[in-house]
């Protein structure tokens, strides 16, 4: 059974994508930094635990660059 709540992981995942949508988009950065550093300031440790449990069980719909980001959040923790 999922640890992360119906609904949640599809939440999860649109925002993720979105932040790394954007920060893809700038030229310049390190966008996987720039994805986690947002997710640390901005989303709280709960969120932060649902998505990493969502990418345990496989991580459907993450775009390659969220994922990465997310999974920078394990050191991070």
């Amino acid at each position: 059974m999922s640890d992360v709540a119906p609904g949640t992981a599809e939440k999860l995942v649109h925002k993720a994508n979105q932040i790394a949508r954007f920060f893809g988009a700038q030229p310049h950065i390190d966008a996987a930094a720039a994805v986690t550093d947002h997710i640390l300031k901005f989303w709280p440790q709960r969120m932060q635990a649902q998505a990493l449990a969502w990418i345990d069980e496989g991580g459907e719909g993450l775009e390659p660059l969220a994922k990465e980001a997310l999974e920078r959040l394990r050191p991070a923790r």
